[in-house]
């Protein structure tokens, strides 16, 4: 039996944007991490409905996969005020996201900071409970998975590259050592126990070029999907888990995997 331990717990208030680094979480039955992806940027041509909201493909929205500089947009955010600061470039300004002028200078300042091209500004929207995860699109269990990562099948990859691959590269929520390189890619329906919380592994996360940018230097500099293909056959790294048994985690939290 392997020893696992959680490395870091990370959620993403606002899709596309800066992580939230936690020490702890609760976490609940069936739902995701509470505040992660309840907010984005929607592109001027996304169709997003606050009053009738549906899963969207993350290319919708304003998000690494399509704007490389995004990775060197520093960001917070508070859920209580809903005030959000953004470093760019230089630059810091603070907006509240609950008044529409805020809104909209907060996406004109992030639109002209990563030059984005868009004939109309962004959005910000949100519909709480609906989150704006990646996989949203597949069912409403998906919605609310949780993406947990393997930093020894990240460490691997790195090796087989002669890179430093930076774990931040693939924006999950959950980061694990412990269990051997890319293991966790074979045991979808295993569990992941950390304490009282039990996690189902539901599937293998799929990467896409949004993982091609360096989150230090805001580059495009390793063609990761196509590497992790040419080297292990798949474009996989890392599982998305459902809560089945809630609890709180913590960052260096024992756990072990059940078959």
């Amino acid at each position: 039996m392997n020893t696992l331990s959680i490395v870091r717990l990370n959620r993403y208030p606002i899709k596309g944007l800066s992580a939230e680094p936690m020490q702890t979480v609760t976490l609940r039955a069936g739902e995701g991490i509470p505040g992660d992806r309840l907010f984005g940027f929607a592109r001027y041509n996304s169709g997003f409905d606050p009053q009738n909201p549906q899963p969207l493909p993350k290319d919708r929205f304003v998000v690494l996969l399509n704007e490389a500089a995004l990775a060197g947009v520093e960001t917070s955010f508070d859920f209580e005020t809903q005030d959000l600061e953004i470093k760019a470039n230089g630059k810091t300004q603070s907006f509240n996201m609950r008044t529409p002028e805020d809104r909209t200078d907060a996406a004109s300042f992030l639109s002209s900071e990563i030059d984005l091209k868009d004939p109309e500004l962004p959005e910000f929207v949100s519909s709480a409970p609906h989150r704006f995860t990646d996989v949203s699109v597949v069912s409403p269990k998906m919605m609310n998975a949780i993406s947990v990562l393997n930093r020894a099948s990240v460490r691997e990859l790195g090796e087989k590259l002669n890179a430093e691959i930076q774990p931040a590269r693939f924006r999950a929520n959950i980061e694990i050592d412990g269990l051997p390189s890319f293991s966790e890619l074979d045991a979808v329906g295993s569990v992941l126990r950390f304490g009282d919380v039990e996690l189902k592994i539901l599937s293998r996360t799929k990467r896409c070029a949004a993982t091609e940018v360096n989150p230090d230097t805001a580059e495009r500099d390793l063609k990761i999907p196509y590497l992790i293909r040419k080297l292990m056959g798949h474009v996989d790294m890392g599982v998305y888990v459902e809560v089945t048994k809630g609890g709180t985690l913590s960052v260096g939290q024992p756990g072990e995997m059940l078959a």
